[in-house]
């Protein structure tokens, strides 16, 4: 029997805009797909309103992708030792966000782990052979790790630059695609539309309220019971469903992208204190907050720290933070106090 959660949020009574339509736009980013639900008028032309959201989305591409050799990321990870680069506003804004959760998440997320990323297989160079997936030898995991560090990277708050300390190699991947939703969401501000959800990969966060007086529902994402090797799966059938108004969600999860081999799953979420993929049994990791970019970074932080420890961490630092753990009956949910707060 399924079970429904639904946070309350305190939607003010705003009375949906009178001849408004929900409108769907579609596209491709970051290795990804996006779209855009809005209410506008019916008559509304939207084609302009198509470019400019891929534009932005095509922009955060070229400063931060490290699949594309060209970025502003890549020519500072490609860069010499002892380098200054200045960085466009929005690079710098993404980067000086990154290194504070890594701070504050004590490493837990690094953008500076982009070399394990790499050296893993789930970088732009994949590491297979025609046996499959090749894990890396202890002597290039150490090479790897000696790249890491975020306390390597130094910036120049009034220069909006940041130096290169030597073959440090930064990975925004984590954060790029929230940072990439509350960009679309600032465009659609700005052209006048209020009542929106927009999704970028699985990212997503709503605003505003639907022709019907409804706010965006959403419901949080679950690992997919076939994702278990157990046949039995807890709680399988149970959905948390959220009302997206001036609310944002990230999910990270190792069902996402994994390499299987000797019935061991490398997962790509890396724990940049140990060099290797998480090995914990936490399943997904989802997280509610008004950036998406915040949400984005910090659902990666809580799940290299574990459903045990990221979750004492959430209570401590007022997340909501929703943990599901692979039990040996099959799923087990966890839920922050943050979170549960907003549940009816």
């Amino acid at each position: 029997m399924r079970r429904t959660l639904v946070p309350v949020i305190n939607i003010p009574p705003l009375p949906p805009a009178l001849g408004g339509v929900v409108h769907t736009l579609q596209g491709e980013t970051m290795g990804t797909t996006w779209s855009v639900k809005l209410v506008a008028d019916a008559a509304r032309r939207l084609s302009t309103l198509h470019e400019l959201i891929q534009a932005q989305l095509d922009h955060v591409v070229a400063q931060m992708s490290t699949w594309e050799p060209d970025s502003d990321l890549s020519r500072f990870n490609q860069s010499l030792a002892g380098t200054w680069h200045l960085l466009p506003d929005e690079f710098f804004s993404v980067l000086e966000y990154a290194l504070a959760v890594a701070q504050a998440s004590d490493g837990a997320y690094d953008p500076t782990a982009g070399a394990l990323v790499n050296a893993w297989g789930f970088g732009p160079t994949q590491r297979y052979n025609e046996a499959g997936f090749v894990a890396p030898t202890p002597a290039a995991l150490d090479f790897a790790r000696a790249q890491c560090g975020w306390q390597r990277i130094q910036l120049d708050k009034t220069r909006r630059r940041v130096l290169q300390p030597g073959n440090a190699y930064i990975d925004l991947s984590a954060i790029a695609k929230g940072f990439g939703v509350d960009q679309v969401a600032r465009v659609l501000l700005q052209r006048g539309i209020d009542s929106y959800l927009v999704e970028v990969g699985g990212e997503l966060r709503g605003a505003g309220v639907k022709p019907d007086g409804q706010p965006w529902w959403v419901a949080l994402e679950h690992p997919l019971p076939s994702s278990l090797t157990s046949a039995v799966t807890k709680n399988a059938n149970m959905e948390t469903i959220a009302a997206l108004y001036n609310l944002s969600v990230a999910t990270s999860g190792d069902y996402r992208r994994y390499f299987e081999k000797n019935d061991l799953r490398f997962s790509h979420t890396i724990d940049p204190r140990s060099g290797e993929p998480i090995r914990h049994g936490l399943a997904s990791v989802t997280v509610l907050d008004r950036d998406c970019m915040a949400a984005d970074a910090w659902s990666t932080a809580l799940g290299v720290m574990g459903a045990e420890q990221g979750l004492k961490y959430a209570d401590q630092h007022d997340l909501a933070a929703l943990f599901i753990n692979r039990g040996i009956d099959g799923f087990e949910e966890h839920m922050s106090a943050s979170l549960a707060s907003l549940l009816q």
